[in-house]
């Protein structure tokens, strides 16, 4: 219409009508280019919420087994930047393809009815311009993927610093670690630079294809209108026109040099996404066969009546070894113990122990052997129900950013607050919780940091009694308590023992001694077992070990 202007006004003839539907158009245009990206960010966007949840869902069905060979921060980056870039591609590549398809074809048309000379002029260069994104292709993309895992370990690596900067600055190492973190950033630099050159490359190909490319034309029709095959009104239309055609392609062109980025964050999703699931639900047991595991309101309800009395658990013949480390860390481990029963695991640092306990919560199946929750192969179990009926106490306690409260509704979000307050006296914590202004409410910190570790891990004992499960398993449960409080959380730890099945992982002396069943573990063996009485006559590494406490080689008085 710009051009028909520009051709009437050359001509003498009356342009009102053709002003009049520039004015009207305009707006047009506007609400056309807002519908546009409307629909791309829409559709872009709500990929990425699918894809983020994705993401989760299969991290959460890794755990714990692939999280040891990443670090947070790089996975943390991949939730993050890596969709962030593959959102970007699709909300600004999707939608305006079609717009680069349609505009460049409706021009071509056109040039080609006024003048097929102008249209083979202009071909070429709107084909160079949409093939440039796929111009040394593999080497940017290999510099964009590497680009991006640089990126992930210099997110991991500031992650570390600020959860470890107290440690840092306790041991002075400042230095140090700002010098592996300059070390990344200059390799993550080294990688982008060149990225960044080659597609500067592109760039300047686009922008001289497009100037050549009107140029071509203009050369073109200047010929058509010299042999009289053209108007001369006309050549300013076809020339607009013309450079019309390269804008959205050349958009186009921009955005899928970007394809470099996004290919290296999906080549990451992509390795997640590929992982084999080594832990999965199994079929489920009844509520005939096993304790409380599906009731009339529907699979995984429970209630505190079919949760008491505990539930026998045992280890056959199993072995087990963590990737990528050699040695097993249990090997031919046969341990049983009844239900309501205490069974009290001790043994040096790197016994196995704990590893025991996390086949026991199914973090890990076993290479051979067999664990069974009540006779039945934990692989049976839905994994959902087989945790729900096991607590956990671990000696280090993971606390989210939240509240007391929220902290310890963990265990059981429907539970009441008469339930809570019940769980936090229990645990020892009331005195604490009232001693603060906001109680219960008190926000803890990232990770508790605001907390002492005895108050982090009264809190882990307070989720232990609100779950009310059969099973409870007590991994140094009072590590981390002075005498006075570990007195209090033992009588309620005796009084939570006293009806489930209990395994009792390196706790003091006076829990070990009282345990219905002991089993001593040295790098990952059972080589002994028996009570406290039988083990000390015996005269074997449980016998040394209790003497080497009660001579105070062992600080506070604990078997290792």
């Amino acid at each position: 219409l710009s051009a028909f202007v520009v051709a009437a006004v050359r001509n003498g003839e009356p342009f009102d009508g053709l002003l009049i539907a520039l004015y009207a158009l305009a707006p047009f245009a506007g609400i056309l280019h807002w519908l546009e990206s409307w629909v791309a960010h829409d559709m872009a966007f709500r990929l990425l919420t699918e894809m983020r949840i994705a993401l989760f869902a299969k991290l959460d069905a890794l755990a714990p087994a692939y999280l040891l060979r990443r670090r947070s921060g790089d996975l943390v980056a991949m939730a993050t930047q890596d969709i962030e870039n593959v959102e970007y591609f699709f909300a600004h590549t999707v939608a305006p393809a079609f717009v680069a398809l349609l505009v460049p074809a409706a021009v071509l048309a056109a040039v080609l009815f006024y003048g097929w000379p102008m249209a083979l002029a202009l071909a070429p260069f709107l084909a160079l311009i949409a093939l440039s994104p796929f111009l040394m292709r593999k080497r940017v993309d290999a510099l964009a993927s590497r680009a991006r895992e640089a990126q992930g370990e210099l997110n991991a690596h500031s992650v570390d610093t600020l959860q470890g900067l107290a440690e840092i600055l306790a041991f002075r190492q400042e230095a140090q670690r700002g010098k592996q973190f300059i070390d990344l950033v200059r390799r993550h630099h080294a990688l982008r630079l060149p990225f960044f050159r080659d597609l500067t490359i592109q760039t300047a190909l686009v922008e001289t294809a497009t100037g050549l490319g009107g140029l071509a034309v203009v050369i073109a029709g200047s010929m058509l209108v010299s042999a009289g095959d053209l108007e001369r009104t006309a050549l300013p239309l076809l020339t607009l026109l013309a450079m019309a055609a390269f804008l959205p392609i050349s958009e186009i062109a921009n955005i899928g040099r970007q394809l470099a980025d996004t290919l290296g964050g999906t080549r990451r999703l992509h390795a997640v996404h590929s992982e084999p699931v080594v832990v999965r639900d199994g079929p489920g047991v009844t509520s005939a066969d096993g304790p409380g595991v599906t009731s009339a309101d529907g699979p995984g309800v429970t209630h505190e009546s079919d949760q008491r009395g505990g539930a026998a658990l045992a280890l056959e013949n199993v072995q087990f070894t963590y990737p990528g480390i050699g040695a097993p860390a249990l090997s031919a481990i046969n341990v049983s113990v009844a239900a309501g029963q205490t069974l009290a695991l001790v043994g040096r640092s790197g016994a196995g122990k704990t590893t025991l306990a996390h086949l026991l919560m199914r973090f890990w199946d076993p290479e051979e052997g067999v664990v069974r929750l009540d006779g039945h192969d934990l692989k049976s179990w839905r994994l959902d129900d087989l945790r729900q009926h096991i607590a956990l106490v671990a000696q280090d306690t993971y606390l989210f950013n939240d509240t007391i409260r929220a902290n310890i509704l963990i265990a059981r979000p429907e539970a009441s607050a008469a339930d809570v307050a019940a769980a936090v006296r229990r645990a020892a914590l009331d005195d604490f919780t009232a001693a603060l202004p906001d109680g219960l409410e008190t926000r803890v910190g990232e990770r508790g940091t605001r907390l002492s570790g005895g108050q982090r891990q009264r809190i882990a004992i307070a989720r232990a009694f609100l779950k009310d499960a059969p099973v409870l398993i007590l991994d140094e449960a009072t590590s981390h308590l002075d005498a006075l409080n570990e007195q209090a959380v033992r009588r309620a730890l005796d009084e939570l023992m006293a009806a489930r099945t209990t395994i009792v992982i390196a706790h003091r002396l006076s829990t070990v001694r009282d345990a219905d069943h002991i089993v001593v573990m040295d790098a990952g063996r059972v080589v002994e077992a028996g009570d406290h009485d039988a083990l000390l006559a015996r005269g074997g590494l449980y016998a040394g070990l209790v003497a080497r406490q009660l001579a105070g080689a062992v600080p506070a008085a604990r078997v290792e």
